[in-house]
């Protein structure tokens, strides 16, 4: 067996020109195309990279260039980082469903000479703004659908840029030694990546990330959960997301291990069936979304079958854990954990593609300690983890054996961790990035002289030295009455529930604590179908009665559950509403990962607020939405307003503790 490549460079290209050596017949990227596995071993992908770097570099592109990467996870806009990288330009993906303003933006502030996209769509979003961009002089697209007329004075396909390349090498014999002594140049300290901020308190800023931040990180990742060239990875995230950028590339080039890419967004859970990686990760509204989707399932299932799950869940439920953690478990218990794994949790394992899993993490948001028990207890070995992008991901994780639903875990290989004494977690790391790309008084305060980063969560360490992130350090507030708000702790409590999607809590400096609700239309429309509730869109099943009854009846057992916690019972839920439209990214509710803009909402819904807390019962709303063609409407709603019952707090003097 050939040994992991710890040594094989400090940056991505020389990585690539010691797997291409070391690993060469290997698969190193998988993609399916029309229903086939298409495979490209690590010496067809040094050939790939190599021709698309000496195409660049024929079209002028040289040192210094900031090339934008926009699309849908592809080999070829993997490859085209690595090729941009060769010559020491810094490659720069963006979200693929950023609209073209959001775009202008990055691609002006990046000043970004080239743009590598995916298809028709994004070459129509970068022309549409061609006019605003100053520095953008050529755009190279992978798929040529629908492009055949288009103006070529600034357009190549990929493959195009290739073949210059390759034409180039075979009329010069030396040409190949030259640009590798050219990749050679570029050393770990020299800027690998700029990945932007997903922006959730203003305009995104660009995360200049090195080489060393990523290798050293990727490298620490691998030997901890003991990751080689063996494993199987999905490539589904968005590409201009750090987790998928460590994931997909840093990690996958350091351990050479292959990276698999989805026919579409669409097929991701059937190539994923396909292909069951052995190392996954998602954010935890994938599992929530899972999840969901099998107890819909099991709904309509049989009697006998609802009956065999169920039993073997309770089985999982009391002993899963504890096999899975290698601790000493009845043979009787065994038995009938083996017998589950036969019937009920292998077939269902299968069915989500996590057969082969050897670790699985999630990050981003917390997730409810059921979904991640129920995970665990079916024998998948989930863990959690905290960073950012400004870490390079790392910053806390979970070993084996050491695994809490309420903590992100311990401090990651080299990193230092301390808690500022206004509660806000700092850290000191390899990955820590080396500048905000144009922002000296961002990274300033940010970053300070000694190289502590601000993360702008609060958290504590508890007794078991593990880190606990209570929330955003600038959203936990209080109450009139000096009670605790942590609003994120009280939205993720709500969005436990599969019926509640998104949720948003208002509450600092107010009397009482009132929330928003977006229903799950997936697990909310099924169970209308299965009680005869007939409805024609979201904004009516989400004005229905008997939907409000069981929203109700889901936060009436969040403020229960509040009442048995002395820090936050005082904090418990007054009223809600359920939002007449759905949270979208499109129209700057949420950011491109999914994080809520919580002032943007504050300011967009005030009518709404203002209702909460002058007693109203229901509100008229007019709202201005955007479709995905990018036309603009509007959406009227009376919305209603509804108040909720607030327990005793539990415990002699809760409620004091909760106040002080």
């Amino acid at each position: 067996m050939a040994e992991p490549p710890v040594n094989g460079g400090d940056t991505f290209p020389k990585i690539l020109f010691y797997n291409a050596r070391v690993y060469g017949q290997r698969p190193a990227v998988r993609e399916k195309d029309f229903g086939i596995w298409q495979t490209w071993t690590w010496a067809d992908v040094l050939e790939e990279v190599r021709a698309l770097s000496l195409g660049l570099k024929q079209l002028g592109c040289v040192a210094g260039d900031k090339v934008a990467v926009i699309g849908a996870n592809r080999p070829q806009l993997y490859w085209s980082m690595v090729a941009v990288q060769a010559l020491g330009g810094v490659p720069v993906p963006l979200y693929a469903d950023s609209i073209a303003e959001e775009m202008a933006y990055v691609l002006n502030h990046a000043e970004a000479r080239f743009a590598v996209v995916e298809d028709q769509e994004q070459v129509d979003k970068v022309l549409e703004i061609s006019g605003e961009l100053n520095q953008m002089e050529h755009i190279l697209y992978d798929d040529p659908k629908g492009l055949r007329d288009y103006d070529r004075k600034r357009l190549s396909s990929i493959k195009h840029v290739q073949e210059i390349g390759a034409q180039m090498l075979a009329a010069d014999p030396l040409l190949e030694q030259r640009w590798r002594e050219e990749a050679e140049q570029v050393a770990g300290g020299d800027v690998g990546v700029m990945l932007y901020t997903s922006g959730t308190t203003g305009r995104p800023k660009g995360v200049m990330l090195t080489y060393d931040n990523l290798i050293i990180s990727a490298r620490n990742a691998n030997e901890f959960d003991h990751l080689d060239h063996t494993e199987d990875v999905l490539a589904y995230l968005p590409m201009a997301w750090v987790g998928d950028h460590v994931f997909s590339l840093a990690q996958a080039y350091c351990a050479g291990y292959c990276v698999n890419c989805p026919e579409s967004m669409e097929t991701v859970l059937t190539d994923r069936k396909e292909i069951s990686p052995t190392y996954f990760f998602a954010p935890p509204r994938v599992f929530e979304g899972l999840l969901t989707h099998v107890m819909v399932r099991m709904e309509d299932a049989s009697k006998t079958k609802k009956k065999m799950f169920e039993y073997f869940l309770g089985v999982a439920n009391q002993v899963g854990e504890d096999i899975l953690n290698g601790e000493k478990v009845s043979l009787k218990d065994r038995l009938l954990y083996a017998l589950g794994e036969f019937f009920v949790y292998g077939p269902l394992k299968n069915q989500m593609g996590f057969s082969r899993i050897k670790v699985a993490y999630t990050a981003g948001e917390a997730i409810g300690p059921e979904i991640f028990k129920f995970y665990r207890s079916m024998g998948l070995n989930l863990k959690q983890l905290y960073g950012q992008t400004e870490s390079s991901v790392y910053i806390t994780s979970q070993p084996d054996g050491e695994i809490y639903p309420d903590t992100v875990g311990v401090p990651f290989k080299d990193v230092e961790i301390k808690i500022a004494e206004n509660g806000e977690v700092l850290y000191r790391s390899p990955g820590s990035f080396k500048a905000y790309f144009k922002n000296e008084e961002a990274t300033a305060s940010t970053k300070d002289a000694e190289g502590w980063v601000k993360t702008g969560d609060a958290g504590i360490f508890l007794e078991n030295g593990h880190l606990k992130i209570i929330d955003r350090a600038k959203d936990v507030g209080k109450l009139t009455n000096g009670a605790m708000f942590a609003p994120k702790y009280l939205e993720n409590k709500l969005k436990f529930f599969p019926n509640i999607k998104e949720a948003v809590a208002f509450g600092h400096e107010r009397d009482f604590v009132c929330v928003f609700i977006n229903i799950d239309l997936i697990a909310v429309g099924n169970w209308a179908e299965r009680n005869n509730i007939a409805y024609a869109s979201y904004q009516e099943l989400a004005a229905h009665p008997k939907v409000y009854d069981m929203i109700k009846e889901n936060v009436e057992q969040v403020n229960r559950d509040l009442a048995k916690e002395p820090m936050m019972a005082g904090s418990q839920i007054s009223r809600f509403l359920v939002l007449h439209k759905e949270l979208d990214a499109d129209d700057g509710e949420l950011t491109r990962t999914q994080k809520v803009r919580r002032t943007f909402i504050a300011d967009r819904y005030a009518p709404l607020i203002e209702a909460f807390y002058d007693g109203s019962t229901h509100k008229h709303v007019v709202t201005e939405m955007s479709f995905e063609d990018g036309r603009k409407g509007t959406i009227k709603a009376d919305v209603e307003i509804r108040d909720l019952a607030v327990y005793p707090p539990e415990g002699a003097g809760a409620y004091q503790e909760a106040a002080e």
